[in-house]
């Protein structure tokens, strides 16, 4: 299905591929491709000798493929980096780019079902040949795992109690599209702060759905593997959580806990952090309502 809007538009551009410090013979990747605007700002900067290969397990983003030699589209999940890049013949890269936005184009198409705006079935899925939907997630889970993906991925105060009505409600009949799910959960959604805390449960359910920190925690053990010594990983993420989980693994290369220390109290780390952390700018903002939780962060393979 082609799009005639505007499919996304890149977050941080320029910051994020300067954060590359590219090479123009270099290998490159970019593990988000969809709407393909970061990978075209890296090949513009690639000689012809430089090679740039994209991931994007979402069919949609297909149709963005950009016709360049240098350019191969690897239709995967990035969880799966390191193998599909050896699949192609490379063991390690000069680069890698990471924006873990949902594509505007994914909000933008009512039926994909990940915008609080439009009435549509529970979907959510990111990879639309997964067999796990936000319909399954909220009709088949048990009530303890709905509590912990309202808490966990939500950090919604009422998990519990939300957990308990839709349990219920899906006895007298399956809850299949949004509005369903907005109407069981009416009591919850002040009119005040209703599209702060849909977002917050459509958000939940989302990471649910498309086992995303799961993924991103794969993704990132895998980065000092795949960098050359100097090699640089430059992530944008858009809430906490993800945010967390980057921070803490450039800073001592664990998700949670500490790295274990020599006598002296050092500890090896695989990458260091250049610079500090990099927010939009107002005018960028202004321009793009989504990029306002956006944070990148940038680090060098030591």
């Amino acid at each position: 299905m082609m799009m005639t809007m505007e499919y996304h538009k890149p977050v941080l551009l320029k910051e994020t591929v300067d954060g590359l410090n590219i090479k123009p013979d270099g290998i490159y990747v970019d593990v988000t491709f969809g709407g393909g605007g970061h990978s075209k700002e890296i090949l513009k900067r690639l000689g012809e000798g430089g090679k740039l290969y994209a991931f994007d397990q979402d069919l949609d983003a297909l149709e963005n493929k950009i016709d360049d030699d240098r350019f191969t589209l690897i239709n995967e999940n990035f969880r799966f980096l390191k193998r599909f890049l050896r699949f192609h013949g490379v063991k390690q890269v000069n680069g890698i780019l990471a924006d873990f936005g949902v594509s505007s184009h994914q909000f933008d198409v009512a039926e994909r079902g990940f915008s609080t705006r439009f009435e549509a079935k529970l979907d959510m899925r990111m990879n639309q040949e997964s067999q796990l939907s936000a319909y399954h997630v909220i009709n088949d889970y048990e009530e303890a795992d709905l509590k912990r993906v309202f808490y966990q991925y939500g950090e919604l105060r009422s998990a519990p109690a939300m957990a308990r009505v839709i349990v219920e409600a899906r006895q007298e009949e399956p809850i299949e599209t949004s509005e369903q799910l907005k109407e069981v959960l009416k009591k919850f959604l002040p009119p005040r702060h209703e599209n702060k805390v849909l977002a917050q449960i459509y958000q939940a359910i989302r990471i649910e759905v498309n086992q995303e920190l799961e993924a991103l925690k794969e993704f990132l053990k895998q980065t000092p593997e795949v960098l050359v010594k100097g090699g640089r990983l430059s992530v944008i993420s858009y809430h906490s959580l993800e945010d967390r989980l980057v921070k803490r693994f450039i800073r001592n290369g664990l998700f949670e806990g500490e790295p274990e220390r020599d006598m002296y109290g050092n500890f090896e780390v695989p990458l260091k952090k250049v610079n500090g952390l990099v927010v939009p700018s107002a005018e960028e903002i202004k321009e793009n309502n989504r990029a306002r939780s956006a944070k990148l962060r940038i680090a060098e393979k030591l």
